[in-house]
Formats: structure tokens, sequence, C-alpha cells
């Protein structure tokens, strides 16, 4: 059998009529009439009853998968670019100790507000991945997106150092 698609009719010596509804790459899923769905490997015996030619641009979701992941996989650790604020543009953040005889550490606030949006844009994966998940119930998924919320309102400290006030951290008014 060569050139069927989705839908073709076929009669099959022992399940009787069915419609072809999945071809994969090792065989067709059939609903048989009388037994329902069940898949055949392609040297199964058919005869077909009514052709529908398969579709020339078909994308199987293995193959999307794979572009996706491809995709994913190049573009890793790209982030937006956030922009600081003007005022803190080549400043520089002093941590003093308590106590007089030991130095300041002095960083970079630039280096700094890259850190802060790392966790952000971590936090917005992790929330992405708990709101997807299948293995999670819906209550265990409300209780982790509570902590992460109170973590967003956590962060609003450091809203300061955003240049556009639509990047920056939002708790329970999001």
């Amino acid at each position: 059998m060569s050139a069927i698609g989705p839908g073709t009719r076929v009669h099959h010596e022992q399940f009787g009529v069915g419609a072809i509804v999945k071809i994969s790459h090792v065989g067709y899923g059939i609903t048989f009439m009388q037994h329902g769905y069940m898949e055949v490997p392609f040297d199964t015996e058919l005869e077909v009853i009514d052709t529908v030619a398969p579709a020339t641009d078909m994308v199987s979701l293995k193959d999307v998968e794979k572009v996706l992941y491809n995709l994913l996989q190049q573009h890793n650790g790209i982030e937006t670019v956030i922009p600081l604020a003007n005022k803190w543009v080549g400043g520089k953040l002093v941590i003093q100790p308590g106590s007089d005889d030991l130095k300041p550490k002095e960083i970079p606030i630039d280096a700094f507000f890259h850190k802060i949006v790392m966790v952000r844009d971590r936090l917005r994966v992790m929330e992405q991945r708990i709101n997807s998940s299948k293995n999670m119930s819906d209550e265990e998924k409300v209780n982790l997106q509570q902590y992460i919320t109170r973590i967003y309102g956590s962060l609003t400290t450091f809203n300061v150092l955003f240049k556009n006030s639509s990047d920056q951290f939002k708790g329970t008014g999001r």
C-alpha cells in the first residue's frame, strides 16, 4: 500500500472495516468498527476500500519537538536585555562591614543588576514549569505559586535599579 493517508477506509481479514486515523514510523493506527482502535505494522495485509491521499505538508509532533529543542539549545543563555536605570550606569554597590577594621566590598552595579535579572528570569521559568506540570495537583501548584509571589514581593526592593517599570518585580498585586 502506498500513498494513503489518515481517513483511508480499509478492510482487515480478522478485524473487518476500519479507518486509518494515524500513521507513525512503524505502522498504521486504525479504528475498526467492531474492535476499536488498534495499531498494525505496515506489512499487515489490508484491502483499501476508499483512499485518502496523505497530506504532503505534514510534520510530526516529534519533528516539531526536535526543532524546538534544538532552537532552545542554541539560544540557551541568550536573555532579553533589560536596561539598568540611567542614574545607576557606571555606579558601584558598596557593602560596608560593621567593623572598621574590615574592608568594604565594592561590586559594579551593572554586574549586581545582571544577577537580579537572572534571578527574575529563573523564577519565571520555574513558574512556567509549575504551571505546565502534569505531575502536580492544582492545590500543589497554587501553594508553590504563592511562594513565588512572595519571592517577587521580597525582590521589589531592587525595582529602583530597573529603567522600565514593566521589567520590575511585582508581588501580590501582579
